[in-house]
């Protein structure tokens, strides 16, 4: 049933040979990996205006010059990452870039926030679309938490049926939200171009405000700022795309920041020049849409594709996160199972744990992407300003065409990224202050599986001078509950592989006769062998097991004898069946496995019924 249910949900599974069917074309790597950016003008000028009309409603027109600069910003990561693109080919984004020039420590810093980061994404996207479907539907409100972990698991399923099904699921949202957004903007300024939308701001560009301070200025402009989340993505999934990679990838990024650069500044103005403030029940963006569109089809159009796009837009989160995990797993920094492709020739042991993670970030912000969002923009500004400065690095080391140009330009994006992580930590302290234990935590981890991996290398590898051991011979116990076909067949095959064979019982006070008739039989059916009858009054199994075999493990290497356990069990003819036999040669093994000097087998017996 599980098979059945895999194959329904994932599909069948691809041969390796097919990996170059799944990379992607410039039009699906758009959908598939810029909709997190894109996604951001969902929410991005609502948390400028937030923090500004704490103050007055007259202060947000101080979000025109922060939507400035966080433009500013945008053009200057997007050259950066266009860089990176072209010289880190492989992926990985910040973490390969800070690696190979500031060192492993900084890269881990880069890689573990984005690790976090992606798990954000995530939450932080799959709550806005939550968020934008209430704001439609308000009867849904009370079941929030709820959607969004339905949204969740179906975004988890697309990934596991490989990039190229998800990547044709995702083409429909994402250019119906470029399409819907990019009609909204033109019908907006051809409406104020004819005067049939009035200029409502509550107050004039260049007003002065009672109250307004530079700190309340830069706190605003800081939340902005979480609208360049999404712009790495590209970057660390160069492998995913056909060839010439680099420049379908750099010109992909290049496509998805002109577009970003439009939404966001358009947004902005309108938002400014209608005089619409945030509110608990309704987003900005809809409260735009009603103004230019009314409350029509379009309107509803606008909220359908701004809900689609803001949920699938954690599918950039599902395409970089196992890339990244990938990467951290060949360095020895994460277990090796995130190396492993599933069946659909995607990650998909990264795919389940971002899943995870995500919901488990819903439960504990209860699902308010407000709360979310300073803590996403620190784990996306410091891998920024660590792959920015480690460029210049980069950048000084190998010179090259327009070496000193290239530099300025990751000084600038350096400059401002490390600001933001500053003004972040001082003006946010309170939704950001988990990161200080969080990256702690993740680099100790990190540390502790790659000191893992070295050892289990250094002492698995063989040296010149290793020498074969030779025994001289070999004792074999095998388990046996009862005399059965099982126990015969176990008997048979230890005596084929040892030089000494003992048969081994556990013995219980319940039934002493049904046990002495055990022992009897056995005797009868194999005098030649060994027969010892351990009693247990704790009805334990396990701990006599183990001590016979400690005892016999002991003399046998005295002998220079291997010393071999048998465990004999019996195998049901269907896999559900098992669930109706006691798990005791489970246990007995994982008890066994503990030793050095024990080598343990199993003899299974196949039933034909």
């Amino acid at each position: 049933m599980w098979r059945y249910l895999k194959r329904l949900l994932i599909g069948k599974p691809l041969k390796t040979s097919d990996e170059g069917n799944q990379q992607l074309t410039k039009f699906k790597a758009l959908a598939l990996l810029s909709s997190d950016a894109l996604s951001s003008v969902a929410y991005g000028t609502e948390q400028i205006t937030a923090v500004l009309v704490v103050l007055s409603a007259a202060a947000t027109w101080y979000a025109l010059p922060a939507a400035g600069i966080v433009l500013v910003l945008l053009f200057a990561i997007t050259l950066s990452y266009r860089q990176i693109i072209h010289a880190y080919p492989s992926g990985g984004g910040a973490y390969v870039v800070a690696t190979k020039n500031w060192g492993t420590p900084v890269g881990l810093v880069a890689g573990g926030s984005l690790l976090v980061d992606y798990m954000l994404t995530v939450a932080v996207s799959v709550t806005s679309g939550t968020e934008a479907i209430t704001s439609a539907i308000p009867y849904l409100r009370a079941h929030s938490i709820g959607i969004s972990i339905v949204i969740v698991l179906f975004i988890m399923t697309l990934n596991l049926r490989g990039m190229r099904e998800s990547a044709s699921f995702l083409t429909f949202p994402v250019y119906l939200f470029i399409t819907i957004l990019i009609s909204m903007l033109i019908w907006g300024l051809f409406n104020i171009a004819t005067n049939k939308i009035q200029y409502n701001a509550a107050s004039p560009i260049g007003g002065v405000v009672p109250g307004m301070s530079i700190i309340l200025f830069l706190k605003a402009f800081s939340a902005g700022s979480s609208s360049l989340t999404g712009v790495e993505a590209i970057s660390n999934a160069v492998p995913n795309f056909k060839k010439p990679k680099r420049k379908n990838a750099a010109n992909t990024l290049a496509l998805m920041a002109l577009i970003l650069g439009v939404f966001f500044s358009g947004v902005t103005f309108l938002s400014y020049y209608l005089g619409v403030l945030p509110n608990s029940k309704e987003t900005v963006l809809s409260q735009i849409g009603m103004a230019v569109f009314g409350k029509g089809i379009f309107y509803y159009l606008l909220q359908f594709s701004t809900a689609m796009i803001l949920a699938v837009a954690a599918n950039t989160g599902f395409s970089a996160f196992p890339i990244l995990a990938y990467n951290l797993a060949k360095d020895k920094f994460m277990p090796h199972m995130y190396m492993d492709k599933g069946d659909r020739l995607a990650y998909s042991n990264g795919i389940i744990s971002l899943a995870i993670g995500a919901i488990v970030l819903i439960f504990i912000f209860d699902g308010q992407t407000n709360l979310l969002i300073p803590l996403y923009a620190v784990g996306v500004f410091v891998p920024f300003t660590l792959s920015q400065s480690g460029m210049i690095i980069h950048w000084i080391r190998e010179r090259g065409k327009n070496w000193i140009l290239n530099s300025l330009v990751n000084l600038l994006g350096t400059t401002i990224s490390f600001l933001l992580v500053v003004f972040l930590f001082l003006l946010h302290f309170q939704n950001v202050w988990p990161y200080l234990i969080i990256m702690p935590v993740l680099l100790f981890a990190f540390r502790k599986i790659h000191a893992h991996y070295i050892m289990v290398a250094s002492q698995l590898r063989l040296s010149e001078e290793a020498a074969l051991h030779d025994y001289n011979g070999s004792t074999v116990i095998v388990l046996v509950s009862s005399v059965t076909h099982v126990t015969t067949g176990a008997i048979n095959y230890a005596r084929s592989i040892g030089d000494y064979v003992i048969a081994m019982h556990v013995s219980f006070d319940e039934n002493p006769k049904k046990e002495h008739e055990t022992a009897k039989e056995f005797k009868e059916s194999f005098p030649d062998v060994r027969f010892v009858d351990l009693h247990s009054s704790y009805r334990s199994v396990a701990a006599p097991v183990l001590r016979f075999c400690d005892v016999i493990a002991k003399n046998s290497s005295e002998k220079n004898f291997s010393m071999t356990v048998l465990v004999p069990q019996f195998v049901p003819r269907k896999p559900w069946q098992n669930i109706l036999h006691n798990q005791t040669s489970l246990r007995l093994r994982a008890v066994l496995n503990s030793r050095e000097n024990i080598i343990v087998a199993t003899y299974s017996y196949h039933l034909k019924k």
